[in-house]
């Protein structure tokens, strides 16, 4: 349902314009999936919303999971978390909470005793899927912190959360060390769980670790170990709208330098790239409309794309 008193979407119909949306909305139609085609169009120029719900449930399973290579890097049928976290993030950026219960019901179906989630479940060993994709039953802080955060951003309940919500809590609070990926998904988990005091905690914990362990470049392009060249996560990938607890971790010189960045990598055919492996040639034509989109939400948020 779209707009139901639990949940409010804050989509404006405002139509975006401007050189930088131009190129994009041209790199879109001519590369795009449906689905960003669809989702560009209810965030920027104030399309309707149904599009993009009936493109998302393309990709969803009689389980409640989706999969179907919605995110592009998992390319097998079978329902995972990562791709289940996707269509929540493309629902609510639209104000549509339909899918949430089913996925919640899957995502419980599938987790711990701990609360925790797989991030990779074994349903995909059979399926093609990117080298990182690794099957594993352990419950993964990345991905529980995903999932756990956008059930919090709609502000829906589940038996399983209150445990999900308790292992995200235990594994971040007991963090001595970290990867980007990782302490990213644990930034949006402190940025949606309701115990906000306890969140600004963490986060400025969180926050220093980050910088004085070296998992945000701020200018020498270091990729850390076990990443490809160029793989880095910046501030704005931390800090992608103003409001986010991470955007306190940098200062403001560091923000509106990141973001003449972000802006300036937008390329000659209006569409932004990403800096990870192409392990099979058509995640490429894939990933960078979703990253397209990405960039220019994060400039939208900064007020960069008017």
């Amino acid at each position: 349902m779209v707009g139901s008193d639990s949940f409010k979407t804050t989509r404006t119909p405002r139509t975006y314009r401007g050189r930088m949306i131009e190129e994009a909305r041209s790199f879109l139609w001519l590369n795009a999936r449906a689905l960003e085609q669809r989702r560009f169009a209810a965030m920027f120029d104030g399309g309707p919303v149904e599009p993009v719900v009936a493109a998302v449930a393309a990709y969803r399973n009689e389980d409640g999971g989706f999969g179907h290579a919605l995110e592009p890097d998992g390319r097998g049928p079978t329902s995972q978390p990562l791709h289940t976290y996707t269509a929540l993030r493309v629902c609510r950026d639209v104000g549509d909470d339909r899918f949430v219960a089913g996925a919640a019901d899957f995502i419980a179906s599938v987790a711990n005793a701990d609360g925790g989630v797989p991030n990779c479940l074994a349903t995909a060993a059979d399926h093609p899927r990117a080298p990182w994709w690794q099957v594993s039953a352990d419950s993964d802080l990345l991905m529980t912190a995903l999932v756990v955060s956008a059930f919090h951003e709609f502000g829906f309940d589940h038996p399983w959360l209150a445990r999900a919500t308790g292992f995200c809590w235990a594994r971040i609070t007991s963090l001595t060390a970290s990867h980007p990926y990782e302490a990213n998904a644990c930034a949006t988990f402190l940025d949606h769980v309701p115990d906000r005091a306890r969140a600004e905690r963490e986060a400025e914990r969180l926050g220093a670790l980050v910088r004085e362990t070296g998992l945000v470049d701020l200018g020498d392009g270091q990729a850390p170990a076990g990443y490809a060249a160029g793989e880095t996560h910046k501030p704005l990938h931390y800090a992608s709208s103003p409001d986010s607890l991470a955007r306190r971790w940098f200062t403001d010189e560091e923000v509106e330098r990141d973001l003449d960045r972000l802006a300036g990598e937008q390329q000659d055919d209006g569409g932004w790239t990403f800096p990870w492996p192409a392990w099979t040639p058509v995640t490429t034509y894939e990933w960078r409309p979703v990253v397209t989109i990405e960039a220019l939400r994060t400039l939208r948020a900064y007020g960069r794309t008017s």
